[in-house]
């Protein structure tokens, strides 16, 4: 680990102090790569789709997500060389606005057309202009104030996506109304009704595609909507309190997503943007949302540990510039707006900074929340599932569209916040990466896919249920069990028309101990020398993890396969275990079981727990450690 990435590891993240620090570490090395002008950042040379002009404005604009607040905040207490260094960063700024917004200067961003990115980085620059107006409005000339005006409320005139999008124009529009500038009461009103048109109650939005609940309900949605609620002068209807009770009531809910070491679950798009996953509990504090169940400390708690968790990995280049990727630097998972400043988003997180050091998330005493082994969470049709730290979320029904490897995101049977997930590259079983999903290929031609959408499904509070297509003439349907200690069973109904090749994915497992060099004469690459025969299947037991696979009522064999490099998101060479089978036309059902537990004192952990299954007539009767017996009926 270099120098830059050791002092981000060694940070405690207890206190302000501690925030402002890992803040300005994780910007300084940026400071080389702003244009002369001030209102550009380029950190590297890969494309999104937005072009290379956006990319560096969007680069220079989302550091504000972490500035704005830090601007707004009280600094009086810092030491006076961490105080120079932010006005520093202030004159930078302030001299990039002026340059970025000057139609007649070189580095213009030019202007704002319908559906353009420069759309998503107003936000970020309405936040700091609200937070810090002394720094970043009062000290412009007139001209300057009138070009900024200007250029913001080109918003007003193009067409905006009807998703998080909104967000953006209201939060330019409030922006407007808090300097005493002109706005747009239409638009306003237009917005907000494409808001509740994605409101689906108990908490919950979808972000435009009512079969999509990811991380964009609380870094987008939520987050947009306190940040109003708590800044805007505009609220004569009580709005803005409807808009944080919402989010006090998804905070139950969305809390489980984090284990108390603040490593939260990966599921769904933009994961790049990372400890912006706990943006949202920043944004709660801000705007003075409330859940009883949750008290201040376990809302700090949530925010801190999870970017101290983050600073404990490879998540920044050489430079100590922020990579796309999720726990090490990885192209393959992006998606196809992840320009290379993109994950800057990640400084969502720190709007906490904005708060008084006599707020009570700063004076509460540190707490955390329970978390129920099991929990089904109806509006994202999900099981969630905690043994320990370790998270498993059993989704159904989720889709997307094309933004880059969207079932692997998506539609995969279980997400892990120890294991994660892997984005194929291939149609074989070693570059398809196919963990935690059934795959299948015609019969002897190795060109495996999973499913792409799903035609019927249903959870309930013991497993959840999927209907799919898997090939043209091999349909499945799939139960999904969860049964405790971090093992769960799969019951698959499979009909196919032609001989096909099965292969049910469990969990990847790093070959070797992740971003670590082996001192002696072995390379270090021990999986495979350590998998073990299991009834009914194999396993492999490692100080950093155990994986098994277990058919249950036989039919299919266990396999460990070697996946690419860089196909998991949180070790860069890993295997799966694959239950893999060859069907006739026909109908055939499938039980298999899976285990996955990250390292502790007993490397064997819960293993002893292996649930069983039976047969009851048309019935498959499953039998769990903690005594309950799930009836599953493919017939039914």
């Amino acid at each position: 680990m270099d120098v830059f990435a050791s002092a981000l590891a060694a940070n405690p993240m207890q206190t302000r102090q501690d925030a402002v620090t890992a803040l300005l570490d994780l910007i300084r090395p940026l400071k080389a790569f702003y244009s002369a002008g001030g209102a550009l950042l380029k950190v590297g040379n890969t494309a999104a789709h937005y072009g290379e002009k956006d990319a560096r404005m969007e680069g220079w604009a989302r550091i504000l997500w972490g500035l704005g607040p830090l601007f707004g905040g009280d600094n009086t207490a810092l030491p006076t060389e961490q105080q120079a260094e932010i006005t520093e960063w202030v004159d930078l700024y302030r001299t990039g606005l002026i340059h970025g917004t000057d139609p007649s200067h070189h580095e213009y961003w030019g202007d704002i057309f319908d559906y353009d990115q420069k759309m998503v980085e107003t936000a970020a620059l309405d936040l700091a202009l609200c937070l810090a107006p002394d720094m970043l409005w009062t000290p412009l000339t007139d001209a300057q104030k009138q070009n900024v005006y200007r250029w913001l409320n080109q918003m007003n005139a193009h067409r905006i996506r009807p998703n998080n999008w909104r967000f953006f124009r209201i939060l330019t529009n409030m922006t407007f109304a808090r300097l005493g500038l002109p706005y747009d009461t239409d638009q306003l009103k237009d917005d907000f009704g494409v808001v509740e048109h994605c409101y689906t109650g108990g908490g919950w939005y979808f972000d435009g595609n009512p079969g999509q609940m990811d991380y964009y309900i609380p870094f987008a949605m939520h987050f947009y909507s306190l940040i109003w609620s708590a800044l805007s002068p505009l609220d004569a209807d009580g709005y803005a309190t409807k808009l944080k009770t919402r989010s006090g009531e998804f905070a139950g809910d969305f809390i489980q997503w984090f284990s108390d070491d603040g490593a939260e679950l990966p599921f769904g798009r933009s994961l790049t943007y990372r400890f912006a996953h706990a943006a949202f509990f920043a944004a709660y504090a801000f705007a003075g949302a409330q859940n009883e169940s949750i008290p201040w400390g376990a809302v700090r708690h949530t925010v801190l540990t999870n970017l101290h968790h983050w600073f404990q990995y490879p998540i920044t280049d050489a430079a100590g510039v922020l990579t796309i990727g999720y726990q090490y630097p990885n192209l393959l998972m992006s998606e196809r707006y992840n320009a290379p400043g993109s994950p800057y988003w990640a400084f969502k997180a720190f709007l906490f900074l904005a708060l008084p050091t006599d707020h009570p998330f700063w004076t509460a005493p540190d707490a955390t929340v329970p978390h129920p082994a099991q929990q089904r969470q109806d509006k994202p049709h999900m099981l969630v599932c905690h043994d320990g730290g370790h998270i498993t979320v059993f989704p159904v029904g989720q889709h997307c569209m094309n933004h880059g490897a969207i079932s692997a995101k998506y539609e995969k049977f279980v997400y892990s916040n120890r294991f994660g997930f892997s984005v194929g590259r291939g149609t074989d079983l070693e570059d398809g990466a196919f963990d935690n999903t059934l795959a299948a290929s015609p019969a002897g031609m190795n060109f495996y896919r999973m499913r792409y959408g799903t035609d019927d499904f249903a959870v309930t509070d013991t497993y959840t249920y999927a209907a799919y297509t898997l090939l043209p003439g091999t349909t499945a349907q799939s139960w999904v069990v969860p049964c405790g200690g971090s093992w769960h069973v799969r019951v698959h109904k499979i009909v196919t028309t032609s001989p096909v090749d099965i292969a049910d994915g469990g969990f990847a497992l790093s070959v070797e101990e992740p971003f670590t060099s082996r001192v002696g004469a072995e390379d270090g690459k021990v999986l495979l020398q350590r998998v073990e025969d299991v009834s009914g299947g194999k396993a492999v037991f490692l100080p950093w993890g155990c994986t098994a696979a277990v058919s249950l009522l036989g039919g299919a064999q266990t396999e460990f396969v070697r996946t690419f490099p860089n196909t998991n998101l949180m070790a860069n060479l890993c295997a799966v275990p694959y239950l893999k089978a060859t069907l006739q036309p026909g109908t055939h059902i499938l039980v298999d079981a899976f285990y996955a537990r990250p390292a502790d004192s007993d490397e064997h952990g819960g293993f002893a727990g292996k649930p069983f299954a039976t047969r009851k007539g048309n019935a498959i009767e499953i039998s769990c450690a903690d005594g309950r017996t799930i009836r599953i009926d493919p017939e039914g």
